[in-house]
């Protein structure tokens, strides 16, 4: 989904009308935005009901991508969500949704009214089948017990033969009613021919009960010796069990993304030709309307308030953890929540130009990322499970010569054991449960692998102005030439300045429009990065009657030689200079702060065994200055653009892992070409960023705080691996040899896919931000960098 538009559904009673629902042109925007890189595509974001691994996300990608007209498709199993690129001019969304539903599955778009309503239905469903499951394997184990108890002559063969045929009935509603999901994805993979996880447990499942029912029918047979009822109800009840618990779970690791979509109204008040206020579906609303949003309702657009003020809640659109007031002539974005009081907003944002919809765009993109373990266990899912068959094939050979009955129960423990759930979850549960955290905390994680690069970087480069400093600046002083007033060399910056969005030029901006300078016009702006601007100026007036002409704003490289006055004893502070074609005119004084965090995220990284470094476009002497205050020794002062990339690039030829810290302004190459990447500054759009992480709120602590998160993380995913490896090298053996019954082996498989998820969830709590030593001591308290602010 790409921009807040008001959710559409999915519920008719037959299922191809329902999907033409998604053909009409209108209703694209309310999952899809329009693809750049090719006329007549767009790309879609839809959630996939019905997978539960990595085989299930590799076989959906295949019905998807076979479908003409589908350019590309990427499926997370473990955020249930899939991203579509496809031409209107070969298919429609109807089309390859319904290739998803032929390959077993539901797809819906992400923000499907109907959606939540059909998973509490579905989640519904699903107790009922895990408490059927649970009462029967009770029954069952009472009429099992005395067969296990019994010496032999205790029994007669009568009495043993009621017994059989109770726990046959009581597992009927078992097979017939609480194994419906492992059965209708097990038969979708026999009639196209291809394998998932459900298919073993699914074949499992139906041996055990055969056998079993063969043994009650005929007693003498075969397989009459003992039958298997009970092991048949347990391992169900425990599969059930664990798939229950780890959806629930799972929810949990990608929250973020669902509660940021789940914020949007489907309806809005909206004031009418009359000046009342009537409801009306938001996709109705222009910019320029006037809606009024009440306690407890979200805003739909970006706007100003016209009318009322309120307390607004933007957490988890800009990471500020405490409501912020807001009033008449104050800006509320879409997505959050009014707290307070009822107030009237003029629309000025719709659709994908919204931070809202920018912030949803990379959450949902971030969310289908694989990391390189997750890229393996995927290519590895479906070899496996085919090995899984043979292995238990075999094993049912091995042992059919010695006892019949016992072969089968072997080669249903096999089937059951080596399922590779807790292998394909092990990496994406951690890496899901560590983005969700970061995003709930205003930063958001726009490529998985980030966290794992960021885990083995060793070294941050910060940017300096926007970056360790804040981004509003205050005018110190104006020094100009001779003949030219303070006033007229201000007005001519402050028009060259408001064709850039560095902090410097909103500062002159600013400092011109509290003196009531308005701009001049101007044609021919041309930006050069991390040096300057420069235009033609029409109808401003520097000295006497004639315009300005070809003026320049920026470095003293830039603008061309400074005379020795202009440059200021106290070298702390940015200077920006502006010259025409006479040459200097005027040189501006600005004063900066450092964040309030600065210090403290430099010595909490350089405490984690990070080499901190300082570039900035600034003086080599306002550099330096910088650089003490921080405690960093790597300074360099009057770099371009190009000067940083080079100097990055050669830190990574020296072998280290680079981290850029920039503001997202004029970094754009430097960023692209770190390692990993930070970027801050929230004027420029988001969708511009070309980082790996952004930073929807102005503290600096979440770098600290990111960089201690991916360390966990990878530990996390380590465990997780090394766990699902060793379990499965443990338990295949156990099983082949034939000391590992069936339900244990159930109970096995659900516990290793918990234990996997569980662990990732230790990602979620306040802790894991917290950053660790390079020597895995804890930092004294006063050195601890959360992040966020209690």
């Amino acid at each position: 989904m790409s921009s807040p538009v008001p959710a559409i559904s999915i519920a008719s009673s037959s299922d191809t009308d329902a999907l033409c629902v998604v053909d009409d042109a209108q209703e694209w925007r309310a999952f899809s935005r329009e693809w750049a890189p090719e006329p007549a595509c767009w790309e879609s974001n839809v959630v996939i009901e019905g997978m539960h691994c990595a085989a299930c996300a590799l076989t959906v990608e295949d019905a998807l991508r076979a479908v003409p007209g589908v350019r590309s498709a990427r499926v997370s199993a473990a955020s249930q969500r899939a991203q579509v690129t496809w031409s209107q001019d070969q298919t429609l969304p109807s089309q390859w949704m319904q290739a998803v539903r032929a390959a077993g599955y539901r797809a819906v778009p992400a923000n499907d009214v109907f959606a939540a309503e059909r998973r509490k239905v579905e989640s519904r469903k699903a107790l009922w089948q895990w408490l059927v499951a649970g009462l029967c394997m009770m029954q069952v184990m009472m009429y099992a017990w005395p067969a296990y108890q019994a010496r032999p002559g205790d029994l007669t063969g009568e009495y043993e033969q009621l017994l059989r045929w109770a726990s046959w009935v009581l597992s009927l509603p078992v097979i017939l009613f609480s194994c419906g999901p492992f059965f209708r994805k097990a038969w979708a993979d026999v009639r196209h021919a291809r394998i998932s996880m459900d298919l073993p447990v699914a074949m499992g499942m139906c041996i055990t009960f055969a056998a079993s029912t063969a043994g009650t029918f005929d007693p003498a047979g075969l397989f009459g010796r003992e039958v298997y009822f009970d092991s048949l109800t347990m391992f169900v009840f425990f599969l059930l069990t664990g798939r229950w618990l780890e959806l629930r779970l799972r929810d949990r690791t990608a929250g973020a993304l669902e509660s940021l979509m789940n914020r949007m109204p489907d309806s809005v008040l909206r004031r009418s030709a009359d000046g009342h206020f009537e409801r009306v579906a938001v996709r109705r609303l222009v910019v320029g309307d006037c809606i009024q949003v009440l306690a407890g309702e979200a805003f739909a657009a970006d706007g100003v308030i016209e009318a009322g003020q309120t307390l607004v809640d933007e957490s988890l659109l800009t990471g500020e953890s405490h409501p912020l007031q807001r009033g008449v002539g104050e800006r509320v974005i879409a997505g959050s929540h009014n707290l307070a009081g009822t107030v009237e907003v003029r629309v000025e944002t719709l659709g994908e130009s919204t931070r809202f919809a920018q912030i949803l765009a990379l959450m949902e993109s971030a969310s289908l990322t694989k990391p390189g373990a997750a890229l393996m266990a995927d290519r590895w899912a479906k070899p496996f499970l085919v090995a899984v068959l043979l292995a238990a094939f075999a094993a049912a050979v091995w042992w059919w010569p010695q006892d019949p009955a016992h072969a089968v129960m072997v080669a249903v423990a096999v089937l059951i054991v080596t399922c590779p759930c807790a292998l394909s979850l092990a990496t994406p549960a951690a890496m899901l449960a560590a983005a969700g955290h970061l995003a709930r905390h205003g930063l958001l994680v726009r490529s998985l692998p980030a966290l794992e690069t960021l885990a083995a970087a060793d070294t941050a480069v910060f940017d300096k102005t926007g970056t360790l400093t804040r981004d509003a600046m205050a005018l110190q002083a104006v020094v100009c030439r001779d003949g030219i007033s303070r006033e007229a060399a201000l007005a001519c910056a402050a028009t060259l300045a408001a064709q850039s969005m560095h902090p410097v030029s909103r500062a002159l901006v600013a400092a011109a429009a509290h003196e009531g300078l308005g701009p001049w016009r101007l044609t021919c702006a041309r930006e050069v990065a991390g040096q300057g601007v420069e235009a033609d100026v029409q109808d401003g007036f520097l000295t006497g009657e004639h315009p300005a002409g070809l003026c320049r704003l920026g470095s003293a490289s830039f603008a061309g030689e400074v005379p020795a006055m202009a440059l200021p004893a106290d070298p702390e502070g940015p200077l920006v200079h502006l010259s025409d074609a006479r040459g200097w005119v005027a040189s501006f004084h600005l004063q900066e702060a450092l964040r309030e965090d600065a210090v403290q995220v430099v010595r909490t990284l350089q405490a984690m065994g990070v080499t901190v470094h300082l570039l900035s476009g600034d003086r080599v002497a306002a550099a330096e200055a910088m650089g003490r205050r921080l405690g960093i020794e790597q300074v360099r002062g009057a770099c371009s653009p190009g000067d940083k990339l080079t100097y990055m690039q050669h830190l990574q030829a020296q072998g280290h892992v680079v981290a850029m810290v920039g503001d997202g302004l004029n970094d754009g190459p430097v960023l692209a070409g770190a390692h990993v990447s930070f970027a801050f500054g929230r004027a420029v759009p988001i969708a511009q960023f070309r980082s790996d992480f952004v930073a929807l709120g102005d503290r600096l602590e979440s770098v600290s705080g990111a960089w201690a998160l991916a360390r966990k993380t990878m530990r996390v995913v380590r465990q997780n691996l090394w766990w699902a490896l060793a379990y499965n090298m443990a338990c295949i053996p156990l099983a082949v040899a034939g000391y590992l019954p069936a339900w244990l082996a159930g109970l096995g498989m659900a516990c290793s896919s918990l234990l996997v998820v569980l662990n990732a969830l230790r990602l979620s709590s306040p802790r894991a931000l917290r950053p660790v030593s390079s020597s895995q001591r804890e930092i004294p308290s006063g050195a601890l960098v959360p992040l966020t602010q209690e």
